[in-house]
């Protein structure tokens, strides 16, 4: 079974689904921490699986996007520093990774998250985004 991560509006880093209880989610933090708390139905969780980032053609997904930084980094942090770079700095690195993104539709603070939970990934040891967040033939075909 492949791990659902998770991001929580107002909660910072991403976090990794534990368990599912009657009116709450059981999650665990990826940071150093470890730490595991509730994510209740007034919380809004986004699983990385369902995020898509905008193309002049079709969207592509969060995943996606995620095995392509991870190909241009070698599986290492990213090395642009996206806390101090300039837009240029972001939108120039970004084209590397999805060259036809939208660029009227994709901000800063879009590539930032973006750089942010890539790091995050990488530092909590995960970096099969593809078991992650590319849901097998099989998978696919048991949910229909």
């Amino acid at each position: 079974m492949s791990e659902t991560i998770l991001s929580i509006a107002g909660k910072p880093g991403l976090f990794k689904l534990v368990s599912r209880g009657k009116a709450n989610l059981i999650v665990e933090a990826l940071d150093e921490t470890h730490r595991r708390q509730p994510a209740f139905a007034t919380d809004r969780v986004t699983s990385l699986g369902d995020i898509t980032m905008f193309t002049t053609d079709d969207d592509i997904r969060l995943g996606e996007v995620l095995i392509k930084l991870r190909n241009k980094e070698s599986s290492q942090p990213a090395s642009l520093n996206w806390r101090k770079a300039s837009a240029t700095e972001l939108h120039n690195y970004f084209a590397e990774i999805v060259p036809n993104y939208d660029r009227d539709r994709v901000h800063n603070s879009d590539i930032k998250k973006l750089i942010q939970w890539y790091n995050i990934l990488i530092s909590a040891g995960i970096t099969d985004f593809e078991e992650i967040f590319m849901p097998k033939q099989d998978e696919l075909n048991s949910q229909e």
